[in-house]
């Protein structure tokens, strides 16, 4: 592409030089000149071309050199930004596998990038990298990040919040904001509170800044005199700072001439005055020159930073209306925008009257989204010299899990996504091919569905992945139920059904669980209809809720809603579909929406280390679609199987023979 990047730094993408060169197995990797080899991150990759020398004939001609693609890789040190916690860079902790790294590669760089995920392959980690790698690389261009659900956009907004990146250039439209758990508040309110609140922060510091400094006058009045007093005095006094230390050969005559310090000349010893709290004293005793130089720098730098700060909030300050300030900080302020697809079409007319500007869009969970949906985001701003102005369109999901859900029966020709159609053409992806959720034996259940799905050392070396679930005699297994009180499954109203007897066992043994030990937030009841986790709520209010000993799981909660998550012990609730004698004749014939295969790899691929299925066994072995996991699945027999004597967690190995079975 004209627009193709021949150099991008990727910060904290890789974790050691080690990681880098496995990053990229089949790329010759060739230090710069100020790099070394071994040297710690950042690393800013270039590519390049190189001859390649092919052995030498009779006759030379030009074929005799060939163009050798490599990465030259230089580096470069983080400036020290300030003495506070606050002022710390945020730095990533995941080791990115090769395929992962290679996503995240195309994904920062101009243009179309579709990355298919399999369950447990890290699609929202690559999405965050991916997005950290765009901030700091571009600080001038905006992203749009999107999504189905409130809850699959919230779990991708949460990992962004980790980032190194300032909170004021975040933004989260929509209600499902309220659900988001973070300390601040990241809804259009929210942000405009936290401007105003930082405002008032920040000139109360430039108060104290120029108290120390010794200038009187009002200076934190507004973030006009503000910016007025860094013009006036900071910058001229950190000039005159700089001369003064240029050619200085002692650390202690860089501490002593700080400007930001008070020299008490009757000990000729000097104290701080604006850092005077800090959590540790700003200058140590046995810094070298370049140390304190570098030092003095980053106090500087945390000065600085406040000044721009508040340079930024100064438009909150002259706007007077909170609707006037909310669309300020959605086209000017924020640089990374998440809302829900539905929340872009209903206000497309709104965001695209205000002149909306964006560079990239971001897609989670593609695969859920229908065509129509989108294309609403990409035409969320108008075209510059009819020209769409976007740089990046990156597209992740899994079209082996759940489609969009069509609810009308005469639309439902349109379930196919965009991301489905891109993959079935053939476009360019790149997929994640391992897997760090579930225990190999759980991944077995539908490792079928991908051909090149494997397991990261994570779940076989972790002690956890090692040992047995307690109380339970395999870490996966298929419970037969029959009609409980003679009835199987019921329908109280069209298309709400549910079966008392599953809700009854799945309860039971989170009642079992709970009273081995394990905490409630590792368990969650899942089922395939509305109506089953309504019911599986009114037994739970019944026999838990005001319960010392049990109280209520992470989550109770449908297939569909849960896709995305995780947890460790789950209970799949596949309702029997054995209807009452008025519909009994369709149904007893037909596992309902579960045959849809995508919904079925979405149920088993939940667990990270028990799954639990509670059904009816005759109606599920005999369903095609499900053959291949269902084989599993039944190994283990359809009556469940526990140990005796055992408390959570068990030091029990997973699979051993040791207890009582019952």
């Amino acid at each position: 592409m004209p627009i193709q990047l021949s150099s991008l730094d990727f910060r904290d993408t890789f974790l050691d030089w080690q990681h880098l060169k496995e990053s990229f197995p089949n790329q010759k990797i060739v230090p710069a000149r100020k790099a070394v080899q071994g040297c710690p991150p950042p690393y800013v990759l270039t590519s390049k071309s190189l001859a390649k020398r092919k052995p030498r004939k009779r006759v030379k001609t030009d074929a005799d050199e060939d163009q050798e693609q490599v990465f030259e890789v230089d580096t470069y040190t983080l400036p020290y930004m300030g003495p506070y916690p606050s002022d710390a860079v945020r730095v990533n902790s995941v080791r990115y596998t090769p395929t992962q790294v290679e996503a995240i590669n195309a994904g920062s760089r101009p243009g179309l990038t579709v990355i298919i995920g399999p369950p447990g392959t890290g699609k929202t980690d690559v999405a965050t990298q991916i997005i950290s790698n765009i901030y700091h690389n571009f600080p001038n261009q905006r992203t749009l990040l999107v999504a189905r659900s409130n809850q699959a956009l919230n779990q991708l907004f949460e990992k962004i919040v980790a980032l190194d990146i300032d909170d004021r250039h975040l933004l989260r439209l929509g209600h499902g904001e309220e659900s988001l758990n973070t300390e601040a508040s990241f809804g259009k309110s929210g942000r405009v509170e936290y401007f105003l609140d930082r405002r008032t922060m920040l000139l109360a510091e430039v108060e104290r800044l120029s108290g120390s400094m010794g200038v009187p006058g009002a200076h934190g009045n507004s973030c006009e005199t503000a910016g007025y007093f860094n013009s006036v005095y900071v910058r001229p006094i950190w000039k005159a700072f700089q001369d003064t230390v240029a050619n200085a050969t002692d650390a202690q005559e860089v501490v002593k001439v700080f400007p930001f310090r008070t020299l008490l000349s009757k000990e000729d010893v000097t104290v701080d005055t604006f850092f005077s709290n800090a959590p540790q004293p700003v200058f140590k005793p046995d810094l070298d020159v370049a140390g304190a130089k570098e030092i003095a720098e980053g106090c500087y730098r945390h000065i600085q930073k406040m000044f721009k700060e508040l340079e930024d909030i100064r438009p909150f300050e002259l706007l007077r209306t909170s609707r006037d300030r909310s669309n300020y900080l959605l086209t000017k302020e924020a640089r990374i925008i998440a809302l829900t697809s539905t929340f872009a079409a209903i206000k497309h007319r709104e965001i695209l009257d205000m002149g909306f500007k964006y560079d990239n869009i971001i897609m989670e969970e593609a695969a859920q989204i229908t065509e129509i949906e989108s294309f609403i985001p990409l035409t969320l701003q108008h075209p510059k010299d009819d020209d769409n102005p976007l740089q990046r369109i990156v597209l992740i999901g899994d079209h082996h899990q759940n489609p969009p859900v069509i609810r009308n029966a005469a639309l439902k020709q349109m379930e196919q996504s965009l991301f489905t159609r891109l993959v079935r053409l053939g476009v360019p992806a790149v997929q994640l091919d391992a897997q760090g959720r579930a225990r190999p034996s759980i991944a077995d259940l539908y490792r079928w569905r991908y051909k090149t799905l494997s397991d990261l050392p994570v779940v076989k070396e972790i002690e956890a992945y090692q040992l047995a679930n307690a109380g339970f005699r395999y870490p996966y297994q298929f419970i037969n139920v029959d009609d409980f009180g003679g009835v199987g499954e019921s329908q109280p109203s069209p298309h709400f059904f549910q079966n008392l007897g599953e809700a009854e066992y799945a309860v039971a043994i989170y009642q079992y669980m709970r009273l081995l030990g394990y905490p409630a937030e590792k368990i969650s009841i899942l089922t395939t209809y509305a109506g089953q986790r309504a019911l599986i709520n009114d037994v739970l209010d019944e026999r838990c809720t005001n319960h010392p000993l049990f109280g209520l799981p992470a989550i109770v909660t449908t297939v569909d809603k849960y896709q995305g998550d995780q947890n460790d012990c789950i209970f799949c609730l596949w309702d029997s579909l054995i209807l009452d004698v008025i519909l009994s004749l369709v149904r007893s014939r037909n596992i309902g929406y579960l045959r849809d295969i995508r919904r079925w790899v979405v149920a088993l691929s939940r667990a990270r280390l028990g799954l639990y299925v509670v059904g009816r066994r005759n109606l599920f072995e005999s369903c095609a679609e499900v053959g291949q996991s269902w084989t599993k699945l039944i190994a283990n027999g359809d009556k469940l199987e526990l140990v005796s004597g055992e408390m959570w967690p068990t030091t029990r190995k997973v699979y051993s023979s040791k207890g009582e079975c019952s």
